[in-house]
């Protein structure tokens, strides 16, 4: 299965209320009608479970992990290749390649370690120390993987070589960041001890570098602080390729309030509808997000597979309102309260209705 994913970053200068911006389609051509899941995990139960790539994190005990929201790219898989946590922190998967061989053995995924991290990162300068940390100890030595991480204050490229790592502060205001090959290349702000930081990451470890894209999809960041999450989801849509997108998902990352986090649940964005999640007291999430026993499909991605091409339309301006009346809120509150709590679960069980 593959992690790949397209994805947009915009920073906080070009963001309405100077939130963090962070959008990603998730990639794969053979598999647009497998569905991806999105799967919420308390503190309890964050780290519970043996990881797809067969390690024991060392620190699983610890007592300190956090509330975490992730979608998976294929049914029962322990990680996810997007999520979230209750600090604020994002991190998804941009590409990963020769994984196949660590399964069973003493490596991690990618997917593990998204959710590994966002288990215990508090901010994006941890969380990108957290992933080598990792890399370091458990990195399988024929896998190559690109993270890209995001706080409300920053956003970081990791690129990882079987057990050695590079990162990379983003300072463009905007970045498209495609999938295909490693980013880090010449400039290296964070690595692996003792890494010859002269020469190119990417050449370094037999990897195409894959140079962030100039184009852009949808509407453009313009400089003066006016790009919100709509827009980023018609970016999303506009980059969306019907042959092969799986899932969409959209960061907003609040340094002064409120961080909320959309996701499709359903392939190709162009067709789909985004559904919000806020770390209230205590979420719950719709089941129709996740499979279930005895089935290869989650009830949302089968539903919105029979959708009639009227419903959209309807859905579109649901999302509209629930933008409109989300953003209201945040400009009065600055937490969650438990009237966020089923904020998921009524979303996806509204977009439903118009698909019976």
């Amino acid at each position: 299965m593959s992690s790949n994913g397209d994805c947009f970053v915009v920073l906080p200068a070009n963001c309405a209320d100077g939130s963090l911006i962070f959008g990603r389609n998730a990639e794969d051509a053979t598999a647009t009608s497998v569905a991806s899941e999105v799967c919420f995990y308390d503190v309890s139960e964050v780290l519970e479970g043996k990881a797809d790539g067969g390690a024991t994190d060392s620190e699983a005990s610890d007592g300190d992990a956090l509330r975490v929201i992730l979608q998976k790219p294929q049914p029962g898989l322990w990680g996810g290749d997007f999520g979230a946590n209750e600090r604020g922190v994002a991190v998804g998967l941009t590409w990963a390649a020769g994984e196949e061989e660590a399964k069973d053995s003493d490596c991690l995924l990618g997917t593990d370690i998204v959710r590994l991290t966002l288990a215990k990162a508090s901010d994006v300068d941890g969380a990108v120390d957290r992933i080598g940390a990792l890399v370091a100890t458990h990195g399988h030595d024929n896998s190559k993987v690109n993270f890209i991480v995001c706080d409300s204050a920053a956003a970081w490229l990791v690129s990882c070589a079987g057990k050695v790592w590079a990162a990379e502060k983003l300072e463009s205001s905007f970045l498209r960041l495609p999938t295909g090959g490693l980013v880090v290349t010449t400039t290296v702000n964070k690595s692996s001890e003792g890494l010859d930081s002269t020469s190119s990451f990417a050449a370094a470890h037999d990897a195409e570098a894959q140079v962030p894209a100039e184009d852009w999809c949808g509407p453009k960041p313009a400089g003066d602080g006016t790009y919100t999450q709509h827009d980023m989801f018609e970016t999303l849509r506009a980059a969306s390729n019907p042959s092969s997108s799986r899932a969409a998902t959209v960061s907003v990352l609040s340094g002064k309030g409120i961080s909320c986090h959309w996701f499709t649940g359903t392939p190709n964005a162009a067709e789909s509808v985004f559904k919000p999640f806020v770390f209230a007291p205590k979420p719950r999430i719709s089941p129709l997000t996740q499979v279930q026993a005895e089935s290869d499909l989650t009830l949302l991605h089968k539903l919105h597979s029979q959708r009639k091409p009227a419903a959209l339309e309807h859905l579109r301006s649901l999302e509209r309102s629930c933008v409109d009346e989300l953003n209201n809120y945040f400009s009065l509150q600055d937490h969650a309260s438990d009237e966020l709590d089923e904020l998921l679960k009524d979303c996806v069980e509204a977009e439903v209705k118009f698909y019976r």
